[in-house]
């Protein structure tokens, strides 16, 4: 008989913003595998063959997210629990990038506004770069409502699903290169580009990782058709947590209030990220929540 397993507390140093990441998945989820709540998240998950649920609970006087899985989570949970990690940016010293980025006198006043900004990355690196295919030129809310679709069309259902919560597995590459995905809401040519990039991993052209540093993933990813460097660099560093991509034709790097009502272009904004290397992810997470700022 399964047992649930005894829940594990995941540290971090502070200063660690758990609304930073409440916000960032909230806006992208995928109600049939993922679940947010005011202290929490919750979703499916799958590693190799198996298969479950875990559960996060933001634990501050601890300093630290409190994991609880299914009971058919046992078997990987240390590859789970480095996953979490990553996913939430525990492991990293934000001291020393804060130090890094205030040498620059603009972002200077937000790293001091934002302590502890981090990197909110994705569970599965596949599903992350679907969600950036299938995010090329729409917004966030109408990204999130073609992807939730092919959940619902091509996901599985998960074995022993908690009664309350996500009940379904992001669909495999497999399912997505062989699926008919008429009527799903894309154009033909980024339907293309997003079955030619299953079939590339399913057939082993495209090895989907980070190993060999950024740059490698980035020509690897651009060699596919209608992959360009914006959703090279975005795949980096949302499936990733590579700290130095940084996709410079992001709209809302460009529009971050920082720059004034006129913006500033991608050419002068590269520029000027050169001096924010290797950390130019996080110089991102700052110009992001700039952008997002209500105006005064």
């Amino acid at each position: 008989m399964n047992t649930q397993p005894t829940p594990l507390l995941l540290s971090y140093v502070p200063p660690w913003n758990w609304q930073q990441f409440h916000a960032y998945f909230a806006l992208r989820c995928l109600p049939d595998i993922e679940q947010v709540s005011a202290d929490g998240y919750r979703r499916t998950f799958r590693i190799g063959t198996v298969s479950g649920w875990f559960a996060l609970r933001h634990r501050p006087e601890h300093s630290a997210l409190e994991l609880t899985v299914s009971p058919s989570a046992v078997d990987v949970l240390p590859l789970l629990a480095a996953r979490v990690r990553r996913m939430f940016d525990l492991d990293t010293d934000t001291g020393e990038i804060a130090r890094h980025l205030s040498q620059d006198s603009q972002l200077a006043a937000l790293v001091t506004r934002y302590p502890g900004l981090r990197i909110p990355t994705a569970f599965d690196p596949f599903e992350q770069a679907v969600r950036a295919i299938v995010g090329q030129q729409v917004t966030v809310k109408a990204a999130v409502t073609i992807v939730g679709r092919l959940v619902k069309r091509l996901g599985e259902a998960l074995p022993a699903a908690p009664e309350d919560g996500p009940a379904r597995l992001f669909p495999t590459p497999l399912a997505i290169a062989e699926a008919n995905l008429d009527g799903i809401g894309m154009p033909g040519k980024r339907v293309a580009t997003l079955q030619g990039f299953a079939r590339a991993l399913t057939d082993g052209s495209l090895a989907l990782h980070a190993d060999d540093g950024v740059d490698d993933l980035l020509e690897r990813l651009c060699a596919l058709p209608g992959i360009g460097p914006w959703t090279a660099h975005y795949i980096a560093l949302r499936a990733f947590g590579v700290a130095d991509a940084f996709p410079a034709s992001d709209l809302g790097l460009l529009k971050a209030k920082l720059w004034g009502s006129a913006g500033i272009s991608a050419g002068a904004l590269t520029a000027q990220a050169e001096a924010w290397r290797p950390w130019r992810a996080y110089a991102a997470m700052y110009l992001w929540q700039s952008y997002a700022e209500p105006e005064e």
